[in-house]
């Protein structure tokens, strides 16, 4: 996430999708059918690398190339460390050192193996398959490592067979089914395709996977199956009209068909859910300018590829990194160009804090892919997320230079900037990011508040009102959680200006009721309650902020300060105490040591213009 942790994370749930550069994930929205089908194959995975809590521990220096180690057991220890860390690349390249130092050991050929799959270095994982299914032809994930890589080369019968001998469960026979249907499809002879993805029966859940791969079956044999493409399609729109990928196969089959009013229909009824998403844009303008769509799948490589992403989209959902990353890099080794499989694998590599790698897959993204200028912002937040902030901003400056237009690229810059308290700087920006919207949006309305906390802390007070009223505007209903970090904003300004009282705590009660969970929030309650001297109120929410977030500096700070006001003095050292242990602000660290030394004076708690506002993060910005 772009910005500073401090300023941001009482925001961070309601906005970091739109604003933070995490655009990515808000421009795709994976619902696969194969989500209930994934856990069981994705334990087994899992359980391939170390879980000890040493290990899950451990640091690995992303980005820089891993040193092997001078031994076997060096080498072993090394890629534990890194498999625990989900680290696949460097866990890779220490198993590979370790099998290399002893080839025979079958243990280390497995876990090896594992590790080839998940950081895409198939070149090694092959052999370790062959290796693997001599030794026990029962191995599932060998055989459909060693089905994939013939699938690619056309070799069907030979793909047909490695499917077959895989192992069984809901989740392998699902793949397996699928992946053998397609080898069908390669080999021409469709309806025995299509009679194979039929086999899929017993949950509701297989019949959209069912309908869905049928469908593209049935629409890449032509003519010769176009009533079975049409009935199979249509079922699957009639289905699932909430998935981006399902809404493009519909409209891209129907667009080949000759079908032009009817794929505008299921692009713009999509738009309506989730509106201006890229993918969707382009295919409008382009349907709009009288051009015919290129089908989703037009080979059984790219309907292998199909299968495999569907599968790994579904373990990203569930949080199963490992075992979707390995779908993931199977379905691109068929089709190296899958733009939505690459940003999957991207965001997960994100989430498992490897930026660099991230970037490198973003990279691979086609420069004509629609969705080729999110994955640009993306690469600065990772970027940042390194420490090299400078390149961030270069590269985002670049962007913007390229392409003017290009809101989202501006609206990164200005995070950055606002991330390093370059307050005027990050709402020069903003501004130029809301001019190029045109009219705003309901989904806009994180922009305005953004540049609302800029305009605050760069003490353009006015202008900072204005912004954080249109915010609560524009911010639809259904958002009414992620409004609350907007009414908890803009209620504590007034209180600590002592202007709109009424109103002010009507605000932060609502944010509070709305996130209750949220232990920012609820700080900034009780710390409002505090600057109007209602010492025993403050108390009780500052008490409540602490059990949600007791580690907090800032928080055990505020309610040392409450203590010591309702006359609890020995407990308020105590939170101070626990403040200054819990690495507080660099600013806030005098203040708090002189409070445990002497106390706070008896008078009336200080103004607003006597003490500085704290962070806007700390109180839900």
């Amino acid at each position: 996430m772009v910005g500073d942790q401090t300023e941001l994370r009482g925001a961070h749930a309601a906005v970091a999708p739109d604003i933070s550069g995490k655009l990515v994930t808000r421009l795709i929205r994976h619902r696969h059918p194969a989500v209930r089908l994934f856990s069981a194959t994705a334990l087994a995975l899992s359980l391939t690398f170390s879980q000890s809590a040493a290990a899950s521990r451990a640091e690995v220096d992303v980005g820089k190339q891993p040193e092997p180690a001078d031994s076997v057991e060096g080498n072993y220890l090394a890629a534990v460390v890194a498999g625990s860390a989900r680290d696949a690349e460097a866990a890779a390249r220490y198993f590979g050192e370790a099998l290399r130092g002893d080839p025979r050991n079958r243990e280390l050929l497995e876990r090896a193996f594992i590790a080839f799959l998940a950081s895409g270095s198939l070149t090694e994982a092959f052999p370790a398959a062959e290796r693997l299914v001599a030794r026990d032809p029962s191995n599932g994930l060998a055989q459909l490592a060693l089905g994939v890589r013939d699938l690619k080369a056309k070799q069907y019968a030979k793909a047909r067979a490695h499917f077959q001998k895989g192992g069984r469960g809901r989740a392998a026979d699902i793949t397996a089914t699928l992946l053998t249907a397609w080898s069908w499809a390669g080999s021409g002879d469709f309806a025995k395709a299509v009679e194979t993805v039929d086999r899929l029966k017993g949950e509701n859940a297989f019949n959209l996977f069912r309908d869905y791969h049928a469908g593209l079956i049935a629409s890449m044999a032509g003519q010769r199956e176009k009533t079975e493409a049409d009935r199979r399609m249509k079922a699957t729109y009639a289905q699932e009209r909430t998935t981006l990928r399902v809404i493009d196969a519909y409209g891209r089959y129907l667009s080949s068909v000759g079908d032009t009013p009817g794929a505008i229909e299921a692009y713009e009824g999509f738009d309506k859910l989730a509106p201006r998403h890229p993918v969707i844009r382009q295919a409008l303008d382009d349907l709009k300018a009288g051009k015919t769509l290129e089908p989703l799948v037009t080979d059984a490589q790219d309907g292998g590829a199909e299968v495999l992403y569907g599968l790994g989209a579904a373990g990203s959902q569930q949080g199963d990194e490992l075992a979707a990353m390995i779908y993931l890099q199977l379905s691109l080794y068929l089709e190296p160009h899958n733009t939505m499989a690459l940003i999957t694998l991207a965001d997960i590599l994100e989430r498992l804090k490897q930026p660099e790698q991230a970037m490198a897959v973003f990279k691979q993204i086609p420069t004509d892919s629609p969705m080729r200028p999110a994955a640009d912002v993306q690469i600065a937040v990772d970027l940042e997320t390194l420490g090299r902030g400078d390149d961030a901003v270069a590269h985002l400056e670049r962007i913007v230079k390229e392409r003017p237009d290009d809101s989202d690229a501006l609206t990164a810059l200005g995070t950055i900037y606002r991330s390093r308290k370059e307050w005027q700087k990050s709402a020069d920006i903003y501004t130029k990011a809301i001019e190029r919207i045109g009219t705003p949006e309901a989904r806009h309305w994180t922009l305005f508040y953004f540049r609302g906390i800029a305009e605050e802390r760069a003490k353009q007070w006015s202008k900072a009102e204005a912004d954080l009223k249109k915010a609560l505007d524009l911010a639809p209903d259904s958002q009414a959680r992620e409004r609350a970090v907007v009414l908890n904003y803009l209620g504590y300004s007034w209180v600590d200006q002592g202007v709109n009282l009424d109103e002010a705590f009507q605000m932060l009660r609502k944010a509070v009721e709305l996130r209750p969970r949220d232990g920012y929030i609820v700080d900034s309650l009780g710390w409002a309650y505090y600057r109007l001297g209602r010492y025993d109120d403050a108390v009780r929410e500052l008490e409540r902020a602490i059990d949600l977030k007791p580690s907090d500096p800032t928080i055990n700070d505020h309610l040392g300060d409450a203590y010591w006001r309702v006359g609890r003095r020995l407990e308020a050292r105590f939170q101070w105490n626990h403040a200054r242990d819990l690495s507080p602000e660099p600013d806030e660290l005098p203040k708090i040591l002189a409070k445990i030394e002497h106390g706070m004076p008896d008078s009336a708690p200080p103004t607003a213009a006597e003490v500085e506002k704290p962070e806007p993060g700390r109180n839900g910005g």
